[in-house]
C-alpha cells in the first residue's frame, strides 16, 4: 500500500519569484532601450515641456515664467490647422483601410504563390524617400497631366468641386491632392497590420461557415472581419496618428489654404523662432491624438491595447 505524504506539494516557481532570484540579464536586457527612451523622448519632453511656459525673445532670451496662457492663446488662434489636420488624417484613413482590407485579404487567401511578389510590391514604396515619393505625386496631379484631363473628360471634377476638394479644373493646391498623399504615403502602414492579422485566421473557419450555410458576406461579416479588428485597430492607429502630424504633403502638395498643425509648428519653430508657441502646439497635438486614440482603443473593444 502506497504512503501518502501529508505534507502539500511544493508551490511552483513564477516568473516573478525566478526573477527576484535569478540572474539580472533580463534587466541588463532591457537596459539599452530605457536609455534610449530617457534621453531621445523624455529628456526632449521634458525640455518642451518647459520651453512651452516660458516668455521673451529670441533678443533678449527666454525664460520659464510658468506663462500657461500660451496653450491656449495658441489653441484659439490656430485651432482651424488642428480641425482640418484631424480631417485629412480621418479621411486619409478611411481610405487606407478601403483600400489596404481587400488588397490584404487578397494576399492573405487569395495570392497563393505570388504572395510574397505582392508583399514585395506593398512595401517597395518604402526603399524611396518621402519626399521623393510626394513630389512625384505633384508630377501626377500637375494641371496638364493625363490625369487631370481624364479627370475633367469624366467630370469627375464637377462632383469633386461640389464636395469643395477641388478648384475648377485643377487638383494641385486643393485639399484633394493633400489627402491622396497622405492616403498614397501611409497605405503600406495599413495593409501590413491587415494582412498579419488576416493570415493568423484559419481558413477552416470559412470552411466551417459554408458548411452552415453562411454566404460569403456572411461569412466575412460573422468570421473574418471580427477576428481581424486588431490588424484594423493597429492600422488606423498606425496611419491616424503619423498622418496628423504630416507637414510635407501639406507643404508640396496644398497651399496656404490647406496648412495642417504639422506646417504651423514647423514654421513656429523655424520661420518665427517663436519656440514656447511652437512646443505648446506640440503638447497640444501629443494630448488630442492620445485622447482620441484611448477613446477610440475603448470603443474598438480591445482595450487591451491601452
Amino acid at each position: 500500500m502506497a504512503l501518502v505524504s501529508d505534507k502539500p506539494p511544493a508551490p511552483r516557481a513564477t516568473a516573478r519569484t525566478a526573477a527576484r532570484g535569478g540572474k539580472p540579464t533580463p534587466y541588463w536586457l532591457l537596459l539599452p532601450g530605457i536609455l534610449w527612451l530617457l534621453v531621445f523622448f523624455a529628456a526632449p519632453l521634458v525640455y518642451q515641456a518647459s520651453t512651452s511656459v516660458q516668455t521673451g525673445s529670441l533678443e533678449e532670451g527666454f525664460q520659464v515664467t510658468w506663462h500657461f496662457a500660451t496653450y491656449w492663446d495658441a489653441l484659439t488662434e490656430y485651432y482651424p490647422q488642428f480641425l482640418r489636420s484631424v480631417a485629412y488624417a480621418a479621411t486619409a484613413t478611411a481610405l487606407c483601410l478601403a483600400l489596404g482590407y481587400p488588397l490584404a485579404y487578397l494576399i492573405a487567401f487569395k495570392a497563393g504563390r505570388w504572395r510574397n511578389v505582392l508583399m514585395i510590391l506593398v512595401i517597395a514604396p518604402f526603399f524611396t524617400s518621402f519626399l521623393i515619393r510626394t513630389l512625384a505625386w505633384k508630377t501626377i496631379l500637375s494641371d496638364g497631366g493625363p490625369v487631370v484631363s481624364a479627370l475633367a473628360s469624366l467630370h469627375v471634377l464637377d462632383v469633386t468641386n461640389a464636395f469643395g476638394v477641388t478648384e475648377g479644373h485643377r487638383v494641385l493646391a486643393t485639399p484633394l491632392a493633400v489627402v491622396c498623399g497622405l492616403t498614397y504615403n501611409f497605405l503600406p502602414f495599413m495593409i501590413l497590420p491587415l494582412y498579419t492579422s488576416l493570415e493568423r485566421i484559419d481558413v477552416r473557419l470559412h470552411e466551417a461557415a459554408g458548411d452552415l450555410y453562411a454566404r460569403p458576406l456572411t461569412t466575412f461579416r460573422k468570421v473574418t472581419f471580427p477576428l481581424s479588428m486588431p490588424g484594423v485597430v493597429a492600422g488606423t492607429l498606425l496611419t491616424f496618428i503619423p498622418a496628423t502630424g504630416d507637414y510635407i504633403n501639406a507643404e508640396l502638395l496644398g497651399s496656404t489654404d490647406q496648412k495642417m498643425i504639422g506646417n504651423v509648428i514647423q514654421s513656429q519653430f523655424l520661420r518665427v523662432l517663436d519656440y514656447p508657441t511652437a512646443a505648446a502646439l506640440s503638447f497640444i497635438l501629443m494630448a488630442a491624438i492620445l485622447a482620441m486614440v484611448t477613446v477610440y482603443i475603448r470603443k474598438s473593444g480591445t482595450e487591451d491595447l491601452v
